[in-house]
């Protein structure tokens, strides 16, 4: 018979090795004396827990390969779930509660999900909104059902999952699944178009978990504080005890640096996962409070931020509230494929830093094993068939493309996606990044920003990223972001800026400072259309990645 291959394998294995250690840490407010309190699994208690549900699951009608919705908020229900979903061999369908209802809406009826898993509220949304009506199983998390369905837990009665579950026996529970059976559905962030449901098989997952580790040297007994959900998933795989901060995690950027300090303090923290924008919290609230309590975040040795590319002013606070051993590293990746490649801050700080003030874009490093990534000619239709002649020299931009073992094959019922963005070969199936970029001559990997995003001239064409980053340098500039504008004389580039508080210059004044920086530099030749933006948009899950759609668009009513 076949190795099994299922991401839940590596909990019940940890069960053994690690039975007593905690797994999930949730803060439950605070005592009397103001101290935080906290609930706990460890690894025995959730692997039993969720061979629990997983049963009970089963035995309610929810069969293998089943699609079932996950709406629930991140909690020791939210992991168990997830974990009693793999062992069963069950996919959960799981999307960005914060894409908004339309986006929502549309997410759930493209992946015709048989069941839905979630808390009140959402099962309040989903019967006002017609949220998932192909899903004929339900399951409440936590209180009242007044919808019909059954209840996670919660008293013994025959709508208690859990205790159908025990009633059902001990014996763990953990589908022979195979590298290509469906695993889950989780939808991309939106940010660059609407959410795509990327079909994730149990080897992805698999081969993500390895990727991780031997790409940042984690250990077992670790600790990690994720400030986004779906990375936390990975911690009982990898060893590590979860520490789930108390935020809101559809607004990383608005989270509570001191909340965090203090999870750190209390339980030692040596990894944290977060947003550049999150990351650019913390930054501020370390350089307001360092003259009356300092920032320090002792016993962390790494930082993972993904998302966006982290700001090099950003890379430098970190450091300043970080221990002199701790890196902040930055994975390059996607949804569909991730780890790709990945760069240390030093290496940034100490040698790409400038060169990315000077128009060379952003540097995510070099390539992670297995990984074969190759650059080819930008082109915006379909490519089904792989050719070698598709490929660039070093050093010249196009598109970058990922073959891998975490390269997933298609998206769920989007097959002109799907086309749009795979590409078959003889070794397995590409994936188009939608990312434009290019190689050094040392092997590194260039990032220089979506290739829906480039804004074609007549005489030649201009990408985001080294573009913004040069004018990113000016003091008054927080950021900016660059967008087509259709002119009566054609396509021009415009430049949106969001400030800085507290410069002294005028609107008017810091454009001219802009068009004046634009002379200086060979990729701003020819740009001197600006406008100041009081606040850009932004995706849901990292708060980082702008939109540029809705910039692009509002440009065009107001300027074009």
């Amino acid at each position: 018979m076949a190795e099994i291959c299922n991401i839940a394998a590596f909990l019940p294995q940890m069960a053994v090795r690690r039975p007593d250690a905690l797994a999930v840490v949730m803060p439950q407010g605070k005592d009397a004396h103001g101290k935080r309190c906290y609930s706990h699994l460890t690894y025995r208690q959730l692997d039993t827990w969720s061979d629990d549900i997983a049963r009970g699951l089963l035995a309610v009608g929810l069969q293998r390969g089943m699609r079932t919705v996950l709406m629930v908020r991140p909690s020791l229900e939210f992991f168990a779930l997830t974990f009693a979903l793999f062992k069963a061999g069950i996919a959960p369908v799981m999307v960005d509660p914060g894409l908004g209802r339309r986006q929502l809406k549309q997410c759930l009826d493209e992946a015709q999900p048989q069941a839905f898993i979630g808390i009140p509220v959402a099962h309040v949304a989903r019967m006002v909104l017609g949220w998932a009506r192909s899903a004929k199983l339900l399951v409440t998390v936590g209180g009242p059902r007044l919808w019909g369905g059954l209840r996670l837990w919660g008293g013994l009665g025959l709508g208690d999952i859990t205790a159908r579950g025990r009633a059902a026996g001990t014996a763990p529970v953990l589908a022979h699944t195979a590298p290509e059976d469906l695993a889950a559905i989780l939808f991309t962030s939106g940010s660059t178009g609407p959410a795509k449901g990327v079909v994730y098989q149990h080897r992805h997952f698999v081969a993500q978990v390895e990727l991780i580790r031997q790409t940042y040297a984690i250990e077992e007994g670790e600790l990690d504080l994720p400030t986004f959900p779906l990375f936390a998933l990975f911690d009982p795989a990898l060893g590590m005890t979860t520490v789930v901060p108390q935020m809101d995690f559809t607004r990383p950027a608005s989270v509570d640096p001191a909340m965090l300090a203090e999870l750190i303090a209390d339980w030692g923290i040596t990894n944290v996962f977060g947003s550049p924008a999150l990351l650019a919290t913390v930054v501020r609230h370390a350089q307001q409070a360092k003259e009356h309590q300092p920032v320090h975040w002792r016993s962390v040795r790494r930082v993972i931020s993904a998302g966006a590319p982290v700001p090099a002013a950003v890379l430098e606070g970190m450091h300043s509230i970080l221990p002199p051993t701790a890196e902040i590293v930055t994975p390059y990746g996607a949804t569909e494929c991730l780890p790709v490649a990945s760069i240390g801050s030093r290496e940034v700080l100490a040698q790409t830093r400038a060169l990315t003030e000077a128009g060379a874009g952003v540097c995510v490093g070099r390539v992670v094993a297995p990984n074969q990534v190759r650059i080819i000619a930008i082109s915006d239709g379909p490519l089904p068939t792989w050719r070698d002649d598709l490929c660039l020299p070093t050093g010249q931009v196009g598109e970058i493309t990922v073959l891998g073992p975490t390269t997933t094959t298609a998206y769920w019922g989007r097959d002109d996606a799907t086309a749009k963005a795979k590409i078959a070969s003889t070794n397995g199936v590409v994936h188009r990044m939608g990312d434009v970029g290019y190689f050094d001559a040392e092997g590194r990997l260039w990032y220089c920003g979506r290739k829906g995003h480039r804004v074609a001239l007549a005489d030649r064409t201009l990408h985001t990223a080294p573009v913004e980053e040069i004018l990113n340098t000016h003091p008054a500039v927080y950021r900016t972001a660059l967008v087509p504008l259709q002119t009566s004389a054609g396509p021009a580039p415009l430049v949106w800026v969001e400030r800085l508080p507290g410069s002294g210059l005028s609107d008017a004044q810091l454009c001219d400072e802009l068009r004046q920086l634009c002379t200086q530099h060979a990729p701003l030749q020819g740009i001197e259309r600006f406008a100041v933006h009081p606040r850009f948009p932004v995706d849901i899950r990292h708060n980082a990645k702008i939109g540029r759609e809705l910039l692009a668009a509002e440009a065009q009513r107001r300027f074009g």
